[in-house]
């Protein structure tokens, strides 16, 4: 069985939340989707499990962090400077935040940030293949 991702994010308004990974180019899985939680999917190895606060409060008593800050940044590569610019401009078009810090421009590599509407923060990049070294 290959490697699977699945990022728990508590969310504040769960159809909200849908539509904007919907936006972003997610798919929702259906048999992992009610009411209280959905899987959206990014490619067969990278999911994001949105869960209602609720739902989340059944897996840890821990408190969830408000939208200000910032628990964890979660990067994903794209094929093309453009596609991050793609992703910024409908994150931004469909209730996130754009740029929450300033754009980063390496030459080799290219990174922006957004948050989604409650708060998480992702970081789109590319990186010029060419510029990764060999692997031993």
């Amino acid at each position: 069985m290959s490697k699977m991702i699945f990022v728990n994010l508590p969310v504040a308004d769960l159809p909200k939340a849908m539509a904007f990974y919907s936006a972003l180019g997610f798919t929702n899985n259906p048999h992992f989707t009610d009411e209280t939680a959905a899987c959206m999917v990014w490619d067969e190895g990278i999911h994001v499990m949105l869960l209602t606060h609720a739902k989340w409060g059944g897996f840890t008593t821990r408190p969830i962090c408000s939208a200000g800050s910032s628990e964890v940044a979660l990067a994903i590569n794209f094929d093309s400077r453009d596609e991050v610019d793609r992703i910024i401009a409908a994150a931004a078009a469909h209730g996130g935040v754009a740029d929450i810090n300033p754009p980063e421009d390496h030459g080799f590599i290219y990174q922006r940030s957004l948050t989604d509407p409650d708060g998480h923060v992702w970081e789109p990049f590319w990186m010029d293949p060419a510029a990764v070294p060999p692997s031993d």
